[in-house]
C-alpha cells in the first residue's frame, strides 16, 4: 500500500514537473513554476531535482522562513497552498554533501496565478466633469480599477463598459466609454446637445470585468459622476490694428481660454509664418508690423489641443483688421501711353484718359488722386492738350491740330491728398487726314511715240500727280485708273508706292495698219475717302501716244501643218496650201528646208507643197520639214511654220514565216502540251497586218495530223492532231494571210521532223531525210575524202623537199651556220 502511494506521487511530481517547469521566473539554476491554491494531497511534490550526482548525502533546502517547502528522495515538495498575491516567488538554496565536500544549488520557484480576485474601482476615478464645447471622443476623465491577479494575465485584463445614463436627457446615449482604457467621452449627440441648464449632472453605471471580458469572468459595478460645467471658450472680439505700427513687438492683441482639463493652443490661417503666435496662457501676439496694402485683414484660426495632439473643442476665430495710413503714392499701370489724335479734331475732343491707382484703402480719402499737365515736347505757342484734374481725361484744347508737329510727348502727374506723386508719358501722333486731293503738274502729256514691233512691257511713260498730304499716309497715296482710250487694254501701269510716280506700260503688241494713235485720260484719287474738298479736273490728265509704222515680216496662218498621204499615191498632187499674209502688203516667197531627199516641192509664190515621188510607209512613215515664208522686199524678215506628213499604210506586203525550224522536232507517240511555236511577220501598218490568221491546206489528210492553235496576233502553235504518227519528215503545207480586206496570203511547205522521244523528250533516232537533201552519211563521206586529199598532196610535197636539200650538219654545227636570206 505504501508503494502504491508513493508510485501516485512520484507520476504527480512528474506531471507538475512538465507541466510547471521553466516558469517565467529569473536568475535561478533551477526553475519550477507552481500554481497558487493547490487544494490536493500534501506533502505536494512539486519537482525533481536533477542536479544532484548519485552520492550524495545530507540534502537540506533552505530560504524558506514559513517551512513549507522540504526535500524527499531527490524531489521538493510543499506542505501547504501557496498564494500569488501573497508572495509571487520563493528562492531556495539546496545544499548536500559529496564525498569531497559541500555543495548547493538555488531552486526558484515561481507561484503561477489563477482568476481569485474581483476587480475593484478606485474611487476617486468616478467623478469627472464635462465641459460644453468639448468635441465628440474626446476623453474628460478616465475611470480607473484594480485586480490583484497578475497583471501579465488575462486574469488581470480588465474590459469597461457603460451599463445605462441617468438622466436620459436630452439623449440616452450621450456618454461613451472605452472599454480598454476606461476614458470616459461624449457621442455625437452628446457633443452636440450638451446643455448644463437642461442637465447639470449625470450617474453613469459603469461594469468593470476581468480576463478580458469574457463570459466566466468577475465583475464589479459602480456610479460615475459626471458634472456639466460652462466653458469660457469662444471667439474673441475682432481686432482693428492700425498698419505699421512702430512697436516695441511682440504686441498683445487678444487672449483666449480653455477652462476644462490641461491644454494647448495654436493658430492657423493665412498669415506669414510667426507673424502671429499665441503662449500657453491663451495670448495672442502681434510680431511684426502690418501692411494693408499686402494684406487688409486677418482670419485667424485658434486651435485647443489635449497635450497628445488631438483637438479638444472646434476652433474659434479671431478677426483682425488693418487700419489704413497714407503711405503709398498713387501709380500709373504703364510707364508711357500712346495715342492718336486726327488733324482736324475740334477743340474737346477726347483722345485717352489716364488712370492712376493707389494702394491705400479706398474707403478713405488717401486715395483720392488728382491730375495735372506738367510738360510737353515739343512745346508749341498755343495750349494744344489739357488733362482734366479729377478724371484724368486728356483732351484737345486748340480749336484745329492742322499745321502742328507730327508727334507731341505730354508728362502727366498723379498726386494724392498727401502730395505723394508720381508720373507718366503719354505720346500723341497727330494723324494725317485726306483734306488734299492729289492734282497733274500739267493737263496734258505727250504726244510720245513708241514704235509698232515694241516688246510688251516696254514702258511708255511717267507722270506723277502730287499730294499736299503726310508723305508716307493712306491720305498721300494715290490710286491711278484709265478712264478711256484703253478698252482693248493695250496699255496698263504700275504705281510706285514710295513716290507715287506712275508708268504707263505695253500690255499688247501694237499694230500700226490697225490703230495708229492712243489718247489716254488718267485720273489720280486717294484711296481714302476725302474728308474735305472734292476731286476737280486738276486730278485728271490727258497722255497722247503715237504708234510709228515698222515693215513687218510676214505672218503665217498657222504654226504646225499635219498632212496625210497615202503610200504609192501618184506624185505631183497638190497635198497642202501653206497661207501667209504681209501686214505691209509686200509679195511672200515660199521655201522648204529639211526635206533631204527632195520627196517635196512647193509653189515659190502659190505655198502649194506637192509630192515630187511616190512614198513608202514601210521606208518612212512621217515626214517633218519647215516652210519659210520671206519679205518679197526685205528678205530679213521671214516667218517659219512646221510641217508633218503623215504616209497612210496601204496593204501591199504580205505576211511571211519568221525563223529556222529545221532542227525542231515533235515526238510520237504525242506528247501532251508540245507544239512546235511559229512565227510571223507582216511589214504593213496594224490596220493590215495588225493580225495574222495560220490555216491548213484544205486536206483531210492533212488536217486529221496536224493542229494550229493560235497563241497571239503573230505566233501559233503547231502540234499533232493524233496521238501517234509514223517517225519521219513531213511536210506540213498551210497558209498565212494578213488581216486585210481582201487579205494578203503566203503559202508555206514546212518540213516537221517526228520521232519517238526518251523520257527526257529527246528524240532517239534520225529521221528520214527528205529528196535532194544530204544524209549524215554522205556529209561524212565527202569530209573523209576531203581530208585524203589534202593528206597525199602534203606527203608529195615533203618527199620533194628531202630530196632537194642536202645532208643537214649536225645539231652542233647547225647552230653555227646562219640562215640563209634571200634578196
Amino acid at each position: 500500500m505504501a508503494d502504491r502511494e508513493t508510485t501516485t506521487m512520484l507520476i504527480i511530481a512528474l506531471i507538475l514537473v512538465i507541466i510547471y517547469t521553466f516558469a517565467p521566473c529569473s536568475g535561478a539554476n533551477v526553475k519550477i513554476g507552481v500554481p497558487e491554491n493547490y487544494d490536493g494531497i500534501f506533502p505536494w511534490y512539486l519537482a525533481k531535482l536533477r542536479n544532484l550526482p548519485g552520492n550524495y548525502t545530507e540534502l537540506t533546502v533552505t530560504g524558506d522562513d514559513e517551512g513549507i517547502f522540504g526535500v524527499d528522495a531527490q524531489f521538493l515538495y510543499a506542505l501547504k497552498p501557496l498564494d500569488r498575491e501573497k508572495q509571487p516567488s520563493y528562492s531556495l538554496q539546496v545544499s548536500f554533501r559529496t564525498s569531497e565536500h559541500r555543495q548547493s544549488f538555488t531552486v526558484e520557484v515561481c507561484v503561477i496565478d489563477k482568476n481569485d480576485n474581483v476587480p475593484i474601482f478606485i474611487g476617486e476615478s468616478m467623478r469627472g466633469s464635462v465641459q460644453l464645447g468639448l468635441l465628440k471622443e474626446i476623453p474628460f476623465m478616465q475611470v480607473d480599477a484594480r485586480d490583484r491577479d497578475d497583471r501579465n494575465t488575462a486574469h488581470a485584463e480588465l474590459r469597461f463598459s457603460l451599463m445605462e445614463q441617468t438622466p436620459r436627457i436630452p439623449s440616452s446615449q450621450m456618454f461613451s466609454i472605452n472599454s480598454i482604457t476606461g476614458e470616459v467621452s461624449l457621442t455625437e449627440e452628446g457633443a452636440s446637445t450638451l446643455d448644463p441648464e437642461m442637465c447639470g449632472r449625470y450617474k453613469l453605471l459603469v461594469m468593470v470585468k476581468d480576463m478580458a471580458g469574457k463570459a466566466n469572468a468577475f465583475f464589479t459595478n459602480g456610479i460615475v459622476t459626471v458634472e456639466v460645467t460652462g466653458n469660457t471658450w469662444a471667439s474673441p472680439d475682432p481686432v482693428r490694428l492700425q498698419e505699421n505700427l512702430p512697436g516695441p513687438y511682440p504686441i498683445p492683441i487678444s487672449q483666449v481660454k480653455w477652462s476644462g482639463s490641461q491644454a494647448e493652443y495654436s493658430l492657423e490661417g493665412e498669415f506669414p509664418e510667426m507673424l502671429f503666435t499665441i503662449s500657453r496662457e491663451g495670448v495672442i501676439y502681434l510680431n511684426a508690423p502690418l501692411d494693408r496694402e499686402t494684406q487688409d485683414q486677418f482670419q485667424i484660426s485658434i486651435v485647443v489641443e489635449r497635450p497628445d495632439g488631438r483637438e479638444i473643442a472646434k476652433p474659434v476665430e479671431l478677426r483682425v483688421m488693418v487700419g489704413d495710413a497714407n503711405d503709398n503714392r498713387p501709380t500709373f499701370p504703364q510707364a508711357q501711353y500712346h495715342t492718336v489724335v486726327k488733324e482736324l479734331a475740334a477743340r474737346g475732343t477726347e483722345i485717352l484718359t489716364v488712370q492712376a491707382a493707389d494702394n491705400d484703402d479706398p474707403k478713405t480719402d488717401n486715395v483720392r488722386i488728382f491730375y495735372r499737365l506738367v510738360g510737353q515736347i515739343p512745346e508749341s505757342p498755343r495750349a494744344l492738350f489739357r488733362v482734366d484734374r479729377d478724371s484724368g481725361v486728356i483732351s484737345v484744347q486748340a480749336d484745329s491740330m492742322e499745321g502742328t508737329a507730327p508727334q507731341y510727348t505730354l508728362t502727366i502727374t498723379a498726386e494724392d491728398a498727401k502730395g505723394l506723386n508720381s508720373s507718366c508719358t503719354l505720346v500723341v501722333t497727330v494723324q494725317d487726314e485726306n483734306n488734299n486731293p492729289p492734282v497733274f503738274s500739267q493737263h496734258e502729256y505727250g504726244p510720245f511715240h513708241i514704235p509698232e514691233d515694241a516688246l510688251v512691257g516696254t514702258t511708255v511713260t511717267a507722270v506723277l500727280a502730287g499730294d499736299a498730304d503726310v508723305r508716307g499716309g493712306d491720305s498721300w497715296q494715290v490710286d491711278y485708273r484709265l478712264e478711256s482710250g484703253n478698252e482693248e487694254e493695250v496699255f496698263t501701269f504700275v504705281t510706285d508706292k514710295q513716290t507715287n510716280e506712275v508708268s504707263l506700260i505695253l500690255s499688247k503688241v501694237l499694230d500700226f495698219e490697225r490703230e495708229s494713235e492712243y489718247i489716254l485720260v488718267l485720273s489720280a484719287q486717294n484711296p481714302v475717302a476725302l474728308v474735305r474738298g472734292r476731286y476737280g479736273p486738276a486730278s485728271t490728265a490727258t497722255v497722247s501716244i503715237y504708234v510709228d509704222d515698222v515693215n513687218e515680216g510676214p505672218i503665217l496662218s498657222q504654226s504646225h501643218y499635219e498632212v496625210t498621204v497615202r503610200e504609192g499615191e501618184e506624185p505631183g498632187r497638190v497635198i497642202a496650201t501653206i497661207r501667209g499674209y504681209d501686214p505691209d502688203s509686200h509679195p511672200i516667197r515660199y521655201s522648204l528646208q529639211g526635206d533631204t531627199k527632195k520627196y517635196f516641192s512647193i509653189g515659190k509664190y502659190s505655198g502649194e507643197l506637192k509630192t515630187v515621188q511616190a512614198l513608202d510607209r514601210e521606208e518612212n512613215s512621217t515626214y517633218t520639214m519647215e516652210v519659210i515664208a520671206v519679205d518679197g522686199r526685205n528678205s530679213s524678215l521671214s516667218a517659219s511654220t512646221l510641217v508633218t506628213v503623215q504616209i497612210l499604210d496601204v496593204n501591199d506586203n504580205s505576211p511571211v514565216l519568221v525563223g529556222d525550224y529545221s532542227w525542231k522536232y515533235l515526238c510520237t507517240p504525242r506528247w501532251e502540251d508540245q507544239a512546235l511555236v511559229l512565227a510571223s511577220r507582216d511589214s504593213d501598218g496594224p490596220q493590215h497586218g495588225g493580225r495574222l490568221n495560220f490555216s491548213l491546206r484544205s486536206d483531210a489528210t492533212v488536217r486529221r495530223n496536224w493542229k494550229l492553235t493560235p497563241i497571239n496576233d503573230t505566233h501559233t502553235n503547231l502540234s499533232l492532231n493524233i496521238p501517234y504518227l509514223a517517225p519521219e519528215v513531213y511536210t506540213v503545207p498551210f497558209t498565212i494571210s494578213d488581216s486585210s480586206s481582201p487579205p494578203r496570203s503566203t503559202f508555206i511547205n514546212l518540213p516537221v521532223t517526228v520521232c519517238p522521244c526518251n523520257v527526257r523528250g529527246n528524240c532517239k533516232m534520225a529521221a528520214k531525210q527528205l529528196q535532194g537533201m544530204p544524209t549524215i552519211q554522205s556529209a561524212v563521206g565527202i569530209l573523209l575524202g576531203t581530208f585524203a586529199v589534202i593528206g597525199t598532196i602534203l606527203v608529195v610535197v615533203f618527199v620533194r623537199l628531202s630530196y632537194q636539200n642536202p645532208k643537214q650538219p649536225s645539231k652542233t654545227n647547225q647552230e653555227r651556220v646562219p640562215l640563209k636570206t634571200s634578196i
